[in-house]
């Protein structure tokens, strides 16, 4: 249906026991293709948002939808990437790469663990050559830098063909020319495969450079609809070096009550 959002987050109550609402009849959208960062306080809900899109935590009230569909479990076509990589220490970055595929070769193209159309014989090697690890196949985890970990396990999310990425704090425990190196990957990759992103950040000029749009979250409750800041330069070449970059960064340490 034309205009019908990919991702519908639908007037969404949750709350973790004994706590208050982290959200209260909560809505946002997402369309097919945008590209967001979420960012707010410690604490405010960020990674619980992301699991609730991903189906591994659920709402008492509302409903998730993703593609037209409720979400009622983790859905195939979404990759989740999560800040501590996810790497298995003692596989190798192959072994590590292709685990996904391994599982749903498993239970075969049911649908449910694999996409009907799977294929059998998929394996990440190219995705290994694409994000320049083709030589480190043989290496483990710990014999290999941050970056070329988180290398790993974006090779692995994307060769199970998502049309959903969605990304928790990927990039926080690595340096600057690594981080900026990555988010530069992660443009690219969003733009090659016609991807959804949904990223979640703590850090201000991330959210600048990797969302076209922002989404803003406060400390619990959040409450009603979505606060959104539009940041259509985002992903642009040498965005970072313009006014409108310097503008996006500026109104959001002002939201964020930062100096």
């Amino acid at each position: 249906m034309p205009g019908q959002p990919f991702v519908l987050v639908d007037d969404i109550t949750f709350r973790y026991p004994r706590a208050e609402p982290v959200f209260e009849r909560f809505h946002w959208q997402v369309q097919q293709g945008e590209a967001w960062a979420v960012i707010g306080p410690s604490g405010c809900g960020k990674s619980t948002l992301l699991y609730l899109v991903d189906g591994l935590r659920f709402p008492s009230a509302g409903r998730i939808l993703i593609d037209g569909q409720p979400v009622t479990r983790p859905r195939p076509r979404t990759g989740f990437i999560i800040q501590e990589y996810g790497l298995l220490p003692w596989a190798t970055v192959r072994e590590n790469a292709n685990l996904g595929l391994r599982i749903r070769n498993y239970y075969g193209p049911d649908g449910v663990h694999a996409p009907a159309n799977h294929d059998s014989g998929a394996n990440a090697g190219p995705w290994l050559e694409r994000l320049g690890l083709a030589g480190l196949q043989d290496q483990y985890p710990g014999q290999i830098s941050g970056g070329q970990r988180q290398r790993t396990a974006i090779a692995r999310t994307l060769a199970l063909d998502p049309d959903l990425l969605l990304m928790d704090e990927p990039f926080s425990s690595l340096d600057a020319p690594t981080r900026e190196g990555l988010q530069r990957l992660v443009l690219e990759l969003w733009s090659e495969q016609k991807l959804t992103l949904i990223i979640v950040t703590h850090a201000i000029e991330e959210a600048a450079v990797l969302g076209q749009k922002i989404l803003l979250l406060n400390r619990p409750p959040n409450r009603g609809s979505a606060v959104v800041i539009e940041n259509p330069g985002a992903a642009a070449p040498g965005y970072r070096e313009t006014d409108a970059y310097q503008m996006v960064c500026r109104d959001l340490r002002a939201r964020l009550g930062e100096a």
